[in-house]
Order: structure tokens, then sequence, then C-alpha cells
């Protein structure tokens, strides 16, 4: 029997609640049945396993950062382009550190193409037109500011920036602005 007011959806946003108070490695079927005081079995009409649920909590996550990239991105270029779509991310990791964490979940080829990681790599490559860049140096600065916000933002949340009294948002600008400088200098190469 299906219970009254259970969805996938509402599964997917209530586990991705659950995600941002608890980590998202500790998100399962069982404990999100204990949110919803039912009990696991009933929620397996609704989603397959676990591993389907965090699946869904990834593709949410990565729509909604999607969604707060475009709105940052729009009518933006070149170094103010770069800080907005960086800051989005930065800021989502904050408020949503579990969401965040799942937008990094390995997906496989088919589910990955059909997600908004798809939106995210084109947003990236917009951004980046600003700065004239061809291939392969495109494909490579796609990867430098992936690899850099990520771990920038991985750092932070884990505490890696608490022991000294320089304010990481200070890294953060200089990091940006080191960016910035970087692409621009290697678009006139």
């Amino acid at each position: 029997m299906v219970r009254v007011g259970l969805t996938p959806e509402r599964l997917t946003r209530a586990g991705a609640e659950l995600a941002d108070e608890v980590g998202f490695d500790q998100v399962t079927v069982s404990a999100l049945a204990r949110r919803f005081d039912v009990k696991a079995a009933s929620l397996y009409s609704h989603v397959k396993s676990s591993q389907d649920l965090k699946i869904r909590i990834a593709l949410f996550a990565l729509e909604e950062l999607a969604g707060r990239a475009s709105e940052a991105l729009a009518g933006r270029a070149g170094r103010d382009a770069l800080v907005a779509f960086a800051d989005t991310y930065r800021d989502y990791a904050r408020q949503h550190p579990g969401r965040y964490e799942a937008t990094r979940l390995r997906l496989d080829s088919e589910t990955a193409a059909a997600s908004a990681g798809v939106r995210h790599a084109q947003m990236t490559r917009a951004l980046l037109r600003g700065y004239h860049l061809t291939e392969p140096d495109q494909t490579h600065a796609v990867r430098m500011l992936g690899s850099v916000f990520h771990g920038f933002v991985s750092l932070e949340l884990a505490g890696g920036f608490s022991h000294t009294e320089v304010d990481s948002q200070e890294s953060w600008l200089w990091t940006l602005d080191s960016l910035d400088a970087l692409l621009r200098q290697r678009s006139t190469l």
C-alpha cells in the first residue's frame, strides 16, 4: 500500500534536507523512513534502494545548483562571470553541504548525460568564451576551474583554513583574481 503524501519527489527533497543535516554518506532509506515515522519497506514503492535515493538527491542538487548558477551568470562576462559562477558554488556548498556533496556522486554515463551536470559544463564553457580560449585550452580550463572551486570549497568546509588568521574570503578573492589573470594571459597565447 502506498502511504498518502509520500512521493518520489517528496522523498528526494526530504533526503536532500537529511543530507544537509547529517551528511550525504549517512542518507539511507532507513534513515529517511525514520524521518517520516514509517517502516523502510513502505518507501520501496517510491525508491528502489539507498543508492537510488542518493542518485535522485544528486540529480536534484545538480538541477538546483544549475538554476542558481544560470541566474548568477546572466548578463555577465569575463571576471564578473567567473566570480558570480564561483560564488554560486561556494555559497551553495555552505548553505547545503550534503547536497553539494551529492553533486559529486559518480553517475553512470547515461544518467550523467541526462542530468543537469551537462548544463554545468555548458555554463563553464560559456563563461570561458569571454576569455577567447580555443581547444584544448578550453577543456583544460573547464577542468581547472572545477578542480579549484571544488578543492577550495571542500577544504574550507572541512575546516582546512581555520589554522591561520588570514580570512578565507581574502584567499577566495585572491584565487579568483589569479584565475582571471591566468585565463586572460592564456587567451593571448
